[in-house]
């Protein structure tokens, strides 16, 4: 099956190289990218400068998809490849002990596969997840706000197999005076309808991570879902 694939980037890409890129991205070391155009070139500008949406098509026959966002996976999971991955402002025990006990419970497989998909940690989801390992906010609350400002989700190429599954088809000009102030109004939305409605709506019943911690609530604990 073929589909179109969308980088954003202040350079325009023909053959992006396997091995090359940030360790420290969601997902680790791979190449980035949205099935969405709008949010590549969302993605591929910055304040005061223009990028590209480079476009490829890539066939996905023959390679394996790891999807975050399916249902036999809950936001810990999601959650627990970030704490891998990413730099995480770890500054206080309940932090600490959340991330090892995440890594050690709600660890995947994602070395095995040739393309991840899943939410993007901007800075706004990013901060979503924060609050979660500081006991701010509940597990409910945190798959909530994955879900405000439609910030998209990504395709991300990790093997060999699947940069050499991708053809160069164009790109196109992501202007920042347009795409850059329409990133900031989505992640604005994003952050205004987390205060505004997530943050501060405990309900009777929430899990929040030092009940995960006390009670050592694994993967398969329905009151994830």
């Amino acid at each position: 099956m073929e589909k179109l694939i969308f980088h954003g980037s202040n350079k325009i890409l023909e053959k992006p190289v396997f091995g090359q890129g940030k360790i420290h991205n969601d997902y680790g070391l791979g190449f980035y990218c949205t099935e969405n155009l709008e949010l590549a070139k969302e993605w591929g500008v910055a304040k005061n400068e223009s990028g590209y949406a480079n476009i490829y098509k890539i066939e996905t026959e023959g390679l394996s998809i790891f999807n975050l966002n399916d249902t036999d996976y809950t936001i810990l999971h999601w959650l627990t490849v970030l704490l891998e991955n990413r730099i995480f402002d770890i500054n206080n025990a309940l932090a600490l002990e959340a991330k090892e006990y995440l890594i050690k419970n709600f660890s995947l497989p994602c070395a095995q596969y040739d393309v991840i998909t899943g939410y993007r940690a901007d800075d706004s989801y990013f901060s979503f997840a924060q609050d979660f390992i500081n006991g701010a906010i509940s597990v409910r609350q945190l798959g909530n706000a994955m879900q405000l400002g439609n910030l998209g989700t990504q395709f991300v190429l990790k093997s060999k197999k699947a940069f050499d599954a991708i053809s160069f088809q164009g790109y196109e000009i992501a202007d920042c005076e347009e795409w850059f102030s329409k990133r900031e109004v989505r992640d604005r939305t994003a952050r205004r309808q987390y205060f505004d409605v997530e943050k501060n709506r405990r309900q009777k019943g929430d899990l929040y991570i030092v009940q995960i911690l006390d009670q050592e609530i694994k993967a398969d604990d329905p009151r994830l879902r």
